[in-house]
């Protein structure tokens, strides 16, 4: 049924095939535009599906633009999330919005989130991004709707590679058991996902066959022939007893010539003048407006930047990375320091890696990439987290040393009870690497964005628990963990480049915190800083002191350097590398503890800073120091910095830190205000503008030219 009034159950407006064709042409020349103007995304899947997106929305289902929560409408459910661009395009082509505003997408404070969220866009069914959960949301709608004897349909827009992941099975299982009729299942079979075919990663088919063996009514159609597309959603509802499946065989990147069966443009979006050419091979470069587009997706983001720094603490000068003469520092992904160190221990016979589809993306892959013989050691599950994190205890009970990883909030969150009963409980030797941390992680948004992981893997029995501050430190975790702690091991680190605070030189002993102090600015970031093991550190009479661990290190020795310039307050910067390891630091909270007490007694004010919702850090930390013997009846001013307890958002990686207030500047001023407290200070500074030395400047863009 066409798009219909649900007042008056008259057509709004009807599409012939020939519009239908039309218009997915159209859909696929606006997303690579919204795809540039964010300069991340999925392009390769989003152009697999264009055709069967503008099928369902413009003709097929039965929904109202007007009124999207309609009662009696047809429910589609985007299981794979990360095609979103498609969805925004289908809602906006079919009335919900202008087809121009997708050119926010990926954007702060923009509903065209990186990957859905139902509750900022009318018309978006579910939030999701988390592959192979969609469809068991679609069984227990089909299910609401047999109990509330109504008609409506649902759909479920899936992937291939998705078909890796155990839960999809659950939900085919339960949907052939329940024999709904009213769902119907669209499987994108692209062939490609992000480690490459399918067929290599991890094979799915016979796929129909899989299906027909779970009682579903099984179509196989092209799935860009809109004439097969129409008939296949017309067969598919007039199939009783029996849920059915479309498997559409498409192209990855259709319409794109250079993008068309190329793994690589998976999750990469074009660049201008691979835009333009896409629009040109489209046949829109002339029918779109496009330098239009763009202009306005520009205007927003500075309407958007605006607001962000508008709220964020000013001092007398921008502190932020090298933007001054002086204080330059290199910027390196803490995940690449992963990747060195499996590449540099990969000869040892026990090392064996695991891989879940993301492989380049967590730089996992370097344990292979120039090691052929490696290879057999070398073990792809596909997108099955839960298998993989078992397949790992498994390799560890008979000798190994397994390596697996994913994005921290798979690697903590989808996994847990395999980490809990199989792991943890049998105290198994597994490496697990959970990456992408933080809100830094930028535009894929909250569902890739592990902000609960330190909850759920530190209250884990036996578990060691790492959170390198750089790269370089990154490697040197690693290379500890996987050799010689002995036992369940995590290592959580960021998406993004990350300053460089450490050298080859700088000390790292497993749980022994260093200590960073403030000298005077230099050239170089990293030398304004005399960096000592704790043990070994002797009281300054500092005013205060923070404690951070990951890239909030750099972060809060930022704030020390804003503290001291603008306030002349000098800070003792605590680096928690090793927030856990009850197999050295047995009976201790945090390892080395009593380093943290002595600091909180000799400074008398402790801040923390995470990326992370606030307690995966502070809570720990809190729980040492309100504990301690030798500080009762001592005053102690302790405050916190990291998330307030919300999901993250879609931005730029520097939008997000200031956003979520766990920037440096935010850390200065929180210090400041502790500290301002804790003098007596009854005028002390407010959090979001501490009175600096100087007239304030104004803040540009990160990166940006004056």
């Amino acid at each position: 049924m066409p798009i219909v009034d649900s007042k008056s159950n008259a057509v709004r407006k009807s599409y012939s095939v020939a519009e239908l064709i039309q218009a997915a042409n159209t859909m696929r020349g606006y997303n690579l535009i919204a795809l540039c103007a964010a300069g991340s995304g999925h392009s390769g899947g989003t152009l697999s599906i264009m055709d069967v997106t503008a099928a369902l929305y413009l003709h097929v289902a039965r929904h109202d633009p007007e009124n999207p929560y309609w009662e009696n409408r047809d429910r589609i459910i985007w299981s794979a999330g990360h095609k979103a661009p498609a969805l925004y395009l289908g809602l906006a082509m079919a009335g919900y919005f202008p087809v121009e505003d997708v050119v926010r997408l990926r954007k702060l404070y923009a509903p065209y989130q990186g990957h859905p969220h139902w509750l900022k866009l009318p018309g978006v069914e579910i939030s999701s991004g988390s592959l192979g959960q969609g469809l068991s949301v679609a069984v227990g709608i089909c299910l609401a709707a047999r109990l509330d004897k109504k008609d409506y349909r649902v759909y479920c827009i899936t992937g291939d590679g998705e078909h890796q992941e155990g839960q999809i099975w659950e939900a085919i299982m339960e949907a052939g058991a329940y024999k709904l009729d009213n769902l119907c299942c669209i499987l994108d079979k692209n062939r490609l996902q992000i480690d490459g075919w399918v067929k290599d990663v991890m094979p799915i088919d016979p796929i129909a066959e899989k299906y027909r063996s779970f009682g579903w009514n099984v179509i196989e159609i092209d799935g860009h022939n809109m004439h097969q597309i129409l008939a296949a959603f017309d067969k598919a509802a007039k199939h009783k007893g029996q849920p059915t499946v479309i498997i559409c065989h498409t192209t990855k990147g259709k319409g794109v010539s250079f993008m068309e069966n190329v793994a690589g443009w998976h999750g990469k979006a074009p660049n201008k003048a691979e835009m333009v050419k896409g629009l040109e091979e489209l046949g829109l470069h002339y029918r779109i407006d496009y330098e239009e587009l763009l202009k306005r997706a520009a205007e927003y983001q500075a309407e958007a930047t605006a607001k962000l720094t508008a709220k964020v603490p000013k001092f007398s000068r921008d502190y932020f990375w090298n933007q001054q003469e002086k204080m330059k520092v290199e910027m390196k992904a803490t995940r690449f320091g992963f990747g060195e160190a499996l590449e540099a221990l990969g000869d040892d016979k026990r090392v064996c890696c695991i891989g879940a589809d993301i492989s380049g993306s967590i730089a996992i892959s370097k344990f292979y990439e120039k090691y052929p013989e490696r290879m057999e050691r070398w073990i792809s599950v596909g997108i099955a987290e839960q298998s993989g994190t078992n397949v790992a205890a498994g390799l560890a009970k008979e000798g190994k040393l397994p390596v697996f990883g994913t994005y921290g909030v798979f690697a903590a969150g989808r996994n847990l009870d395999q980490l809990r009963t199989t792991v943890c409980y049998g105290n198994f030797n597994v490496l697990i690497a959970g990456a992408h941390g933080g809100v830094s992680v930028g535009p894929d948004g909250a569902t890739h964005q592990a902000l609960e992981d330190l909850f759920q893997i530190c209250g884990l029995p036996n578990m060691h628990v790492s959170v390198p501050a750089d790269a370089l430190e990154t490697k040197k975790a690693t290379e500890h963990l996987l050799l010689s702690i002995q036992g369940p091991k995590y290592i959580r680190f960021a998406r993004e480049a990350t300053p460089v605070v450490t050298t080859p030189d700088t000390p790292f002993i497993w749980g022994m915190p260093n200590v960073y102090r403030y000298r005077g600015e230099k050239d170089r970031f990293l030398d304004a800083f005399e960096v000592k093991t704790l043990d070994s550190y002797e009281n300054e009479g500092e005013h205060l002191t923070i404690v951070a661990c990951g890239p909030m290190v750099p972060e809060a020795l930022r704030a020390a350097w804003i503290l001291k310039e603008e306030f002349g307050i000098e800070t003792r910067v605590i680096n928690l590398h090793t927030l856990k390891s009850p197999s050295t630091h047995p009976n201790e909270t945090i390892p080395n503890q009593k380093f943290l007490i002595q600091a909180a007694l000799e400074t008398g004010v402790v801040l923390t800073a995470e990326e992370h919702q606030i307690g995966g850090l502070a809570h720990r930390v809190s729980y040492v120091l309100h504990t301690a013997p030798e500080l009762y009846g001592r005053p102690l001013a302790f405050g916190s910095v990291g998330v307030k307890d919300r999901f993250g958002e879609s931005g730029q990686p520097w939008e997000l830190m200031w956003e979520f207030e766990v920037s440096a500047e935010h850390i200065a001023a929180k210090a400041k205000e502790l500290y301002d407290r804790a003098k007596g200070k009854d005028g002390g500074v407010k959090v979001s503008t501490p009175t600096p030395k100087r007239k304030a400047a104004s803040r540009r863009k990160p990166g940006g030219k004056k």
